[in-house]
């Protein structure tokens, strides 16, 4: 068989076998992604699989290079994906993506077992303090009204600022003889 028909036979295989797993993602025909542990978990990471165009006589190019394993340790990183070589090379000239897949399942605890995440410090202090000073402006700052605004919300209004009862009546009975006039014209 040819390298191509390979693939192409490896490729249906992981379709079938990971149709519907949130844990894999098909990236391209050639590029994969699998996600070892769940969400949640801090020991969880994602391994990004690319097949060169004589898989599987040569070894796929595996990495870490997602951005969900930007929590991980460069040490942990290294071992994770020496430890994968090592596998590569044992089965080297066969299918080997369910294998490689289901190993790092299987190991992912003794993989990160020295994993400590990295924690990325992200200074928010000073664009904070800046949107509390902005909306500070906004509710120190009133509603501006126009001169014929304040007129016409003091004329419709009585001595104590309320509306009066029944002030939008006028607008209804005009709708509502509007319709009925437009009935009969129609009739």
């Amino acid at each position: 068989m040819t390298a191509n028909e390979d693939q192409e036979m490896e490729l249906e295989a992981l379709r079938s076998i990971y149709e519907g797993d949130e844990c894999f993602k098909e990236l391209s025909p050639v590029s994969f992604q699998f996600r070892v542990g769940d969400l949640e978990d801090s020991k969880a990471f994602i391994l990004d699989v690319t097949w060169p165009e004589t898989y599987p006589e040569t070894a796929p190019q595996v990495s870490l290079d997602a951005f969900f394993n930007n929590r991980i340790s460069p040490d942990t990183k290294q071992l994770i994906l020496s430890k994968l070589e090592e596998q590569v090379e044992v089965n080297l000239g066969t299918a080997m993506m369910y294998t490689l897949f289901e190993w790092a399942k299987e190991n992912q605890e003794p993989l990160m077992e020295n994993h400590r995440p990295v924690v990325t410090a992200v200074t928010l202090t000073s664009s904070s303090e800046m949107t509390t000073a902005t909306t500070a402006k906004k509710k120190d700052k009133k509603e501006q009204l126009t001169k014929a605004q304040k007129r016409r919300i003091i004329s419709r209004t009585d001595n104590k600022g309320e509306l009066p009862r029944g002030w939008n009546w006028v607008d209804v009975i005009k709708v509502g003889a509007f319709h009925l006039s437009f009935t009969r014209w129609r009739t």
